[in-house]
């Protein structure tokens, strides 16, 4: 009997992403995501945790920045918060600017 046909995982992702870009769009040109309250937290004391633990495995890092964040009341999370919103500000406008840009481009090159 004939081994019925199989499509490979290529075949398979090809097809998933077939209608996500347009021909020469790359991610490397669109803005960068904006970062969570936690995320500036973590990065302003990954160091520190680091540095008070010599010899730290890398998921122990994120279990104690996990632990911190926690023990943060609202007032010690505010200036993170801050951050964060003005983070995603910045995104949405780099963001109108760029689908901005890429529908010039787009009806130039039709």
């Amino acid at each position: 009997m004939p081994k019925e046909k199989t499509t490979t995982r290529k075949a398979k992702a090809a097809k998933v992403d077939s209608g996500k870009k347009k021909k020469g769009e790359s991610h490397f040109h669109r803005p960068p995501r904006g970062l969570s309250a936690y995320m500036f937290f973590a990065n302003e004391q990954r160091e520190k945790v680091r540095e008070d633990n010599p010899g730290i495995k890398f998921g122990d890092v994120g279990k104690m920045l996990g632990e911190k964040w926690k023990a943060l009341n609202d007032k010690q999370r505010a200036p993170y918060e801050a951050k964060a919103v003005a983070d995603k500000k910045r995104y949405e406008e780099e963001k109108a600017a760029y689908s901005a840009n890429a529908d010039e481009e787009e009806e130039v090159s039709e």
